[in-house]
């Protein structure tokens, strides 16, 4: 495999960031190492103007000083939306949703599959293209979506409603996507796992919901109230474009 693109692992176990930057530039990615959360953000958040120096981050959360949930959650704030992978031996579902929370797209349980975190990559690296591509696959993919006062900006990663611009991350771009592709459809928290997250294992669905509360609180006029991410009781949710007069 010949691949260009920049991975920057965030890890302070010295044996597991040899290891791993060793598997990675193997496989052909460009690797950096940093032990602390303060040095990646000094790396990943030189300004929101700057091109990002990496394609994909890999975040231990069990770090000195800073953890990976305060890492992720600084670094989108600062308007850095990097695909963000974090390694945790805390695999409780409450570790999970706050990792989610913070705004990471992915999380990888300690121990894992050398395979699985590759696999998992390159479904970073998959999503991230596909939202920024100009190919025409089946159904073509739509690089914004105008929707009354209100719009998504693929390949942007952000959202406009209410006179006000927000960013999306990888995740949050993927789901509204994948849910305005399904327009008026109701959509499974299930499928929405299978089909965003290439996740077939038996994952919590609170993740899907704690994404959907984000994204309401962007959208909607009255959050509490949604009408265009309504719930479908007993399935998860439907997209409505031009909600009807209530």
């Amino acid at each position: 495999m010949s691949s260009r693109e920049r991975i920057l692992i965030v890890e302070d176990e010295q044996h597991l960031a040899d290891g791993l930057r060793f598997n990675l530039e193997a496989e052909g990615y460009q690797v950096h190492t940093v032990e602390t959360g303060e040095a990646a953000l000094d790396l990943l958040t030189p300004s929101p103007q700057a091109l990002p120096a990496f394609d994909v981050v890999i975040l231990d959360v069990m770090l000195p000083a800073k953890d990976g949930f305060t890492v992720v959650s600084e670094l989108r704030q600062a308007g850095q939306f990097i695909p963000t992978l974090l390694l945790t031996a805390r695999g409780r579902p409450e570790d999970v949703l706050e990792g989610f929370a913070a705004g990471a797209d992915d999380y990888l349980p300690k121990p894992f599959e050398l395979s699985i975190l590759i696999a998992r990559i390159r479904g970073l690296l998959r999503r991230k293209q596909w939202l920024h591509s100009k190919a025409a696959p089946k159904p073509e993919p739509r690089e914004s979506f105008v929707f009354g006062d209100k719009s998504v900006h693929f390949d942007l990663l952000e959202l406009r409603a209410g006179g006000k611009t927000y960013p999306l991350t990888l995740m949050e771009a993927s789901i509204l996507r994948y849910l305005i592709e399904h327009e008026g459809k109701a959509t499974s928290r299930k499928a929405m796992l299978e089909e965003v997250w290439g996740l077939r294992q038996d994952t919590d669905t609170r993740a899907i919901d704690n994404f959907i509360v984000r994204l309401r609180r962007y959208l909607e006029d009255d959050p509490a109230n949604p009408r265009h991410l309504v719930t479908v009781r007993g399935i998860g949710y439907r997209f409505v474009a031009v909600p009807k007069d209530r």
